[in-house]
Formats: structure tokens, C-alpha cells, sequence
């Protein structure tokens, strides 16, 4: 099960807790749902059994007293943060207005994120909530943002750290900074993605936004991307596939090409990108596919070709597979999303 934390403390943005924290269980209810479905198609008794929590998420603060939001709205944790010996994912909430007086009310939580660090939980920012990443160290020689107004505030105090002012999201060794609560709901997206299925991500942005979104994996984010693995042969390998994914690769010739067998080839990459080659190739083709579909007008057989598919029941099917919806369905829906100005 997946533990996440929320930390709260005084003055903080109550969305900035409250959004992705609704989003993440709109996509366990979709998750248990599609659960549920599937075993009301083979057993009716398991289908009547109690739904399986996919997370767990707390709100925790440094005394657990309830906290008083930038509304006035009290809010009650669940725990103190400092007693929790581990956790998968941790939330830093926005800050109104200048963040130094709530970082000196809450320096106990520094040595509490350096250790989490240290476990492997990733850590996510909204805006001058990521002065606590950054009072923490965790950010020295590591690219970050913050809410715009505090870029020359935030460059002063934290010199080390590597302020990109043009992008909304940063990532690098498990720690995220965003600009703002938007740009905190499109991480969650990913994060979605990642701990449930493309599928429910897709579900999960089309219930909660209206607008075209930037997708978290635009150009609007500054991330470790290929370069995250040390594996020199593989990064060439990963740069040759986004160069040429529309053409027809023979993975048995890519391996000769340098210089390896199909199963090292398989291996590697494996261990060093967590998936296969087959994987990632059809990866970079469904969300070019999706960029495609959603800004220009060529045929959904067009798109086909062009993203190296020939088959259209197979390209359908992992069109489906990444983002829930079929193309012509996708595009429906973001068309209708755009206000027509005629």
C-alpha cells in the first residue's frame, strides 16, 4: 500500500493540501471500481467484498495541533510528522505570503526530511512550500522553482540550489518543486500514472479540468530525464529511439547496432529505464500519438502512421490501454474544451 504524507502548518493554502489529496481518491475509486467490475465478471461473492485501500494518506504537522489555514479554516492532523519513521510520498504545502516566519516555527521537520530523503520518499513542493526543501539542503546543486514572486528571495537565501524560473515543475532524485497549486495537480497526474495506471490518470484530468492542461511530461518541466542511469550504452540506445520511433525497428538489429545480444540489450535497459525497449518505444508513440490527436488535424489513421503503427485494431488498443478513451473519443473530448471563437 502506498503511504503518503501531508504536512500542515499554519498559514498554509488549504488547496494546496485538499486538491491532490481529492484527486488521489478519485483514482483509488476508479482503481476499486475496476476491480470490483472485474470480479463481478468471474465470482459475485468477491465483487461483495469490502473495497482494498490502494493508499493511505495522513495529515500530520509538528504538534498536531489543528492548524490554522490562510482562511481561518482549522484543520486537524492526524499525527505528528516526527513519529512517523516512514513514508512513501510527502507533501509541503504552499505558504501565503512571506514562508520565513512559518520556517522558523517548523525547523524540527528539517531533520525529519533529510531522513526521509536519506529512505527514499519522494517529496513534492507547492511553491514556498519548497523553502523547506531548500532550508533542508535537499536542494543545493539541484534544479528547483517556487512561486514566481519569491524567485529573487528564493536565489538570495539559497544560493546553492539551481533556481529555473521558466519551468512550473522541477524534478531531480525524488524531490519535485511546483510553482503552484496547478502545477501541483499536474504532478499528481504523474504520480497517478505512475502508482495506478495511464488509464486512471487519464480519468482522474478529465473530471477534474475542463481546460487543455500542459501534461506533465511538456517542456514546462525541468527534469533528470535519460541521464537519471548511469548506463552510457542504454542512453544512446534511449536517444536513437526518440529519434526514430515512427520507422519499423527490429529490436534484433538495434542490439548489433551497438554492439550486444537481443537478451543483454533486454537487460540492460530493463535495469537501467525499469522498463523494456518494447515498452519504451511504444511509450514515446501513444504520447505522440495523444500530442497528435489533440493539436492537429490529421486522420486518426494518419496519426497511426506517422507514430510507426500499421495495424489499427493494435493501435486503438494501446491507445486505449495509455489513456482510457480511443483517439477519436480523446479528440472529442479536448475539442470541446476549446471555445470557439467564430
Amino acid at each position: 500500500m502506498l503511504d503518503i504524507t501531508f504536512f500542515l502548518c499554519d498559514q498554509m493554502l488549504t488547496t494546496s493540501v485538499s486538491l491532490p489529496l481529492e484527486q488521489l481518491h478519485a483514482a483509488q475509486t476508479m482503481a476499486q471500481t475496476t476491480v470490483q467490475t472485474a470480479n463481478l465478471d468471474n465470482n459475485a461473492k468477491k465483487a461483495r467484498s469490502p473495497r482494498t485501500k490502494l493508499f493511505n494518506a495522513r495529515l500530520a504537522s509538528i504538534d498536531k495541533k489543528p492548524i490554522a489555514s490562510q482562511t481561518g479554516l482549522p484543520i486537524t492532523p492526524d499525527c505528528n510528522i516526527l513519529d512517523i519513521e516512514k513514508t512513501d510520498l510527502i507533501y509541503l504545502p504552499a505558504l501565503w505570503r512571506n514562508p520565513r516566519p512559518i520556517l522558523k516555527k517548523n525547523t524540527k521537520i528539517l531533520d525529519w526530511l533529510r531522513q526521509a530523503h536519506k529512505q527514499g520518499s519522494i517529496i513534492a513542493g507547492v511553491g514556498t512550500g519548497c523553502y523547506f526543501m531548500a532550508e533542508a539542503g535537499l536542494l543545493d546543486h539541484k534544479p528547483a522553482t517556487t512561486h514566481w514572486f519569491y524567485f529573487d528571495d528564493f536565489q538570495r537565501n539559497y544560493p546553492k540550489a539551481q533556481l529555473k524560473r521558466q519551468h512550473f515543475i522541477t524534478e531531480a532524485d525524488k524531490l519535485y518543486c511546483t510553482g503552484s497549486v496547478n502545477s501541483m495537480a499536474d504532478l499528481t497526474i504523474h504520480f497517478i500514472q505512475r502508482f495506478f495506471s495511464p488509464a486512471i490518470a487519464s480519468h482522474v484530468e478529465r473530471h477534474f479540468f475542463h481546460e487543455i492542461r500542459k501534461a506533465y511530461d511538456s517542456e514546462n518541466v525541468f527534469r533528470k530525464q535519460i541521464q537519471a542511469h548511469p548506463d552510457e550504452d542504454i542512453i544512446q540506445i534511449q536517444l536513437w529511439l526518440q529519434e526514430n520511433y515512427g520507422a519499423k525497428i527490429k529490436f534484433t538489429e538495434l542490439a548489433e547496432k551497438f554492439e550486444m545480444s537481443t537478451r543483454t540489450l533486454n537487460r540492460r535497459f530493463k535495469n537501467a529505464a525499469g522498463i523494456t525497449p518494447v515498452e519504451y518505444v511504444q511509450k514515446i508513440r501513444i504520447d505522440t500519438a495523444k500530442e497528435l490527436v489533440q493539436t492537429t488535424n490529421l486522420s486518426i489513421g494518419e496519426v497511426m502512421f506517422k507514430t510507426g503503427y500499421h495495424d489499427h485494431s493494435h493501435f486503438l488498443r494501446l491507445f486505449k490501454k495509455y489513456h482510457g478513451i480511443t483517439p477519436s473519443q480523446y479528440r472529442t473530448t479536448v475539442r470541446a474544451k476549446l471555445f470557439n471563437l467564430e
